[in-house]
């Protein structure tokens, strides 16, 4: 009877172990399809960052949709100058303005890269804008000349002592 009694003891183990990884193999799948469903629900993050999007409610509310402030247009971070708004309603359209801010051409490269776009990005025909717009650029992004420093002059070395 003891032999008996141990093999359905081990039964029973083996069963429990069974319905137990039944259990957690079920519950892992429900949370499984909950995250593929639904991934930010096990995001407990808090801190996350805040957008204030600008609504144009009353009158004169418009003014900070295109606000500058210290020569900066705050919504693009664009330089403010004449064909600043051309500049806005052409080409912040397709990208980012940060994309004009980081590059820095003379007006034949500018015209290079807008026929490029133009070509290969289906830019459209900018007609009597295509002026206003590279004035702009060329005056507030120019080619910067960067390069190796001038020699120094008028030094007076001295000799290391060994």
């Amino acid at each position: 009877m003891k032999g008996q009694e141990n093999f359905r003891n081990q039964v029973k183990g083996i069963y429990n172990v069974l319905v137990v990884s039944c259990i957690m193999v079920f519950l892992i799948g429900i949370l499984g399809v909950i995250y593929m469903v639904s991934p930010s629900s096990f995001s407990f993050k808090t801190d996350s960052p805040k957008t204030e999007m600008i609504t144009v409610t009353e009158e004169g509310d418009e003014d900070n949709w295109d606000k500058i402030e210290d020569g900066v247009h705050l919504r693009t971070g664009l330089k403010d100058g004449e064909g600043l708004m051309t500049v806005v309603n052409n080409c912040t359209n397709c990208h980012s303005a940060q994309l004009v801010i980081q590059n820095r051409m003379n007006r034949e490269k500018w015209v290079e890269t807008i026929r490029w776009m133009q070509e290969t990005q289906n830019l459209w025909d900018l007609g009597k804008n295509e002026e206003v717009i590279l004035d702009y650029l060329v005056t507030n992004y120019p080619l910067l000349k960067k390069g190796r420093r001038e020699n120094l002059t008028n030094i007076e070395w001295y000799t290391l002592n060994e």
